[in-house]
């Protein structure tokens, strides 16, 4: 079998593959029409983030298996796609950290002390002493926005310099974060308290621009902020104010919205009080080998035995048992994120509940989909198939299963219920027909709704004229609705809607929509495809 690196990858990964037995070719900077003609040649794929897998690639690698990324981020594969037509995606997750944690601190230190400007201003032929005066790190207080992974292992470097860490993240339990000797605070205290920032959360549709305009104005004039996460966590437009009228004192960047990142399309480069690299988080000589490593591995281990190891779109069990238990897989991580994204507080502990002939099969793949949809909208691609149990250990959330031989209303049903550190969600799903997955149950409501892709949840009144008000404000914005779902409380006078959207609905949508007569809430879900 024959595998293509086209990706820059360390060679003891190509090496590894071709002591498996494979064949291996290593083109990297292919044009996608170059790597189109190719492809339909090779069974692995091993990338990193320059090449794009997008749906033309895949349609075209017939003989395609598997597709390997040396390091986290997937978002340049088109993984729907992909697991159409059945080709496994994977990747490294673990390799970068202590890298990305050490460039964070790296950053730090590096403002703090003014070293990028007085190099510059050495290498000017200059010697301003004076201009460059800098601050401590002893003593002052750290705030982590984030502290999952990467985050504790800033925390833990920040303690060894003597800095009092504080942090924000409103899905780890407060007793596991103590432990660490940090203290979890509101996003809102952090800022106000923090002497240095640092942020360590995905890019999502919760998390995009979560460090903004009225989070600068909280803090002290002498913060600090570093973000070497994910670009668009930060506001740069909002952050270029700040720093451009003294409400921070500086800020140092490793991501950016749009990369590669010119003073065209970013005005932060022009600013004495703004250092940057150009996403250097995971480039280190020790980072780089053991993502290949692990990748290298992992698709041998695949393409000779058919062992599945860190995939994101598919769980490490025989295609037998898959095909059995595979739409239910499909729901439950449909339901873990469902619930993560509807859930206040942190998750403490989950109770799934296998009812009917459901209760026959093979669970365990079933359990783990639930955590990985469950994880997935707060750390993205760090969580697969295989690490997902592993994190939920890591975060003190209590895995309980149960199985119950009759089911009265459905011939297999899934009733999962999650508490929190803020209450407790009841979710219900089953399967109709072969493939078809639905949300039946979502706390004293009953319904029939398709968990899947873009959706608003609305809570409102049970009264008339909701549901046409929403209609209309929703085509007078272009948003296309393919389905809606009504789950009544009669004993309340509540309703929930549940409407499958074209495309997500905007943040300026969202608002409108809050503002509608007897709508008392609503948020916008994204959800994992079929």
């Amino acid at each position: 079998m024959k595998v293509l690196i086209s990706d820059n990858l360390a060679p003891v990964g190509a090496q590894i593959l071709r002591d498996a037995g494979l064949e291996v070719d290593i083109k990297t900077g292919l044009p996608p029409e170059e790597l189109a003609k190719i492809i339909p040649d090779y069974q692995g794929l091993v990338i990193r983030s320059a090449t794009k897998v997008t749906a033309a690639i895949i349609e075209a690698a017939i003989n395609l298996k598997v597709v390997g990324r040396a390091g986290i981020g997937l978002d340049n594969v088109d993984i729907p796609t992909a697991s159409k037509h059945g080709i496994v995606v994977m990747n490294a997750p673990d390799g970068n950290s202590t890298t990305a944690a050490e460039h964070a601190i790296a950053m730090m230190a590096a403002l703090s002390r003014n070293i990028p400007q007085a190099t510059s201003s050495m290498k000017e032929g200059k010697w301003e002493k004076k201009k460059f005066m800098g601050r401590e790190l002893t003593g002052k207080t750290l705030g982590i926005v984030g502290i999952g992974r990467i985050g504790s292992i800033v925390a833990d470097r920040a303690q060894g310099l003597r800095m009092k860490v504080i942090a924000y993240d409103p899905h780890m339990p407060r007793d596991l974060v103590e432990k660490m000797g940090v203290e979890l605070l509101s996003l809102d205290e952090v800022c106000r308290r923090a002497d240095f920032i640092s942020v360590h959360v995905p890019m999502t549709k919760d998390t995009r621009h979560l460090l903004s305009t009225d989070a600068f104005k909280m803090m002290k004039k002498e913060t600090m902020l570093v973000d070497c996460a994910r670009g668009g966590v930060v506001d740069e437009a909002a952050l270029y104010e700040a720093l451009k009228n003294g409400e921070i004192a500086g800020a140092a960047l490793d991501v950016f919205a749009v990369e590669p990142t010119t003073r065209e399309n970013c005005p932060l480069l022009s600013l004495d009080n703004f250092i940057c690299t150009p996403h250097l988080g995971a480039s280190t000589s020790e980072a780089q080998e053991n993502v290949a490593v692990a990748i290298a591995k992992q698709m041998a281990d695949y393409l000779r035995f058919g062992v599945v190891s860190n995939a994101v779109n598919v769980p490490s069990v025989s295609g037998e048992v898959l095909s059995r238990v595979g739409p239910y897989v499909k729901l439950a991580e449909m339901l873990g994120s469902l619930h993560m994204q509807i859930a206040k507080g942190g998750v403490e502990e989950v109770n799934l509940e296998y009812i009917g002939d459901l209760a026959e099969m093979t669970t365990s793949p079933i359990t783990v989909a639930f955590l990985k949809g469950l994880f997935t909208p707060i750390l993205q691609d760090a969580v697969n198939y295989v690490n997902a149990p592993l994190i939920a250990r890591e975060r003190g959330i209590r895995v309980v299963e149960s199985k119950t031989g009759h089911s009265d209303d459905f011939t297999s049903l899934l009733s999962i219920r999650v508490k929190t550190t803020d209450g407790e969600n009841v979710l219900a799903g089953t399967v109709f027909g072969k493939s078809e997955p639905r949300l039946v149950r979502l706390n004293t409501f009953r319904l029939e709704a398709l968990p899947m892709g873009a959706m608003l949840f609305v809570y409102n009144k049970d009264v008339p004229g909701v549901i046409g008000q929403l209609g209309v404000t929703l085509g007078k914005a272009g948003v296309n609705i393919s389905r809606m779902t009504v789950g009544r409380e009669e004993a309340h006078g509540r309703n929930i809607i549940l409407l499958n959207t074209d495309t997500l609905i905007s943040r300026e949508l969202l608002a409108t929509v809050r503002e509608l007569p007897n709508i008392d809430d609503a948020m916008v879900l994204d959800l994992p495809g079929m």
